[in-house]
């Protein structure tokens, strides 16, 4: 997943209202709440839930006494995609979480964006939701969550390192055929996790990020995008989650 940095103000002028108007909320709860000094950096925020995720997996099937077969496939995954996350920071990070936040921002964007992942396998511990028995829905489960960890962090590090030698808008690679591969990925992973949990709740949780979070994000790249003069037959000729198959 990644984000842009504050949008200049044209930036925001090419972009829906609604979607501008989402962004610069949440650009403000995650970044300024209250107010005071910007001394933590949002990446260490996002890299204790990310890394947190598998004790917290885990203290629930303790708490819980449950140790069933879903819960322990659902800590692999959630727990060894929060060590993959923390290892693309520590390597090849993103400018976008890097930025300076004040105390109030930081428990903001953990818990308006960051907490409510952790619903879920509350939700599939807790046994309040309804996981698959079915090998063949646990088996797309995982693929799912293999094909998305995969397109998260080759995306990720394809626009790192290419914009490292060449600034400018980049259509080849993972980029080829969908313009935010790394949403797409993100949006993979998590929808794996709702398989498993097998609750609406978890469905719900995740669609209300993806419409608040993740679109106006993507809106406000592709605003920042548009002033290239090749984005117009870029954007023409591939799609922005999934691949154009039409004309």
């Amino acid at each position: 997943m990644s984000a842009p940095t504050s949008a200049p103000a044209q930036t925001l002028l090419r972009m829906p209202a609604w979607a501008a108007w989402l962004y610069r909320v949440n650009q403000h709860l995650s970044t300024d709440l209250f107010g005071g000094p910007r001394v933590l950096k949002l990446a260490w925020i996002i890299n204790a839930q990310k890394l947190g995720s598998l004790p917290f997996v885990l203290l629930l099937m303790w708490g819980y006494g449950r140790w069933t077969t879903v819960a322990w496939i659902y800590l692999a995954l959630y727990g060894s995609y929060g060590v993959c996350w923390f290892l693309k920071d520590m390597t090849f990070p993103d400018l976008s979480w890097q930025r300076r936040v004040t105390w109030g921002g930081a428990a903001a964007a953990f818990l308006l964006g960051l907490a409510p992942y952790w619903v879920l396998p509350w939700l599939l511990v807790s046994g309040r939701g309804h996981p698959p028995h079915a090998h063949e829905v646990l088996g797309v489960a995982i693929g799912l969550h293999s094909v998305g960890l995969f397109l998260m962090v080759a995306a990720d590090a394809q626009k790192t390192f290419t914009l490292r030698v060449r600034p400018g808008l980049i259509t080849n690679g993972m980029f080829r055929f969908v313009r935010h591969p790394n949403y797409l990925g993100e949006m993979m992973l998590y929808a794996a996790y709702a398989l498993l949990v097998g609750h609406w709740l978890a469905w719900t949780i995740l669609l209300v990020i993806w419409g608040v979070e993740f679109m106006p994000n993507m809106l406000a790249k592709e605003a920042s995008l548009a002033r290239y003069a090749d984005w117009a037959g870029y954007r023409a000729r591939t799609g922005a989650l999934l691949p154009r198959v039409w004309p």
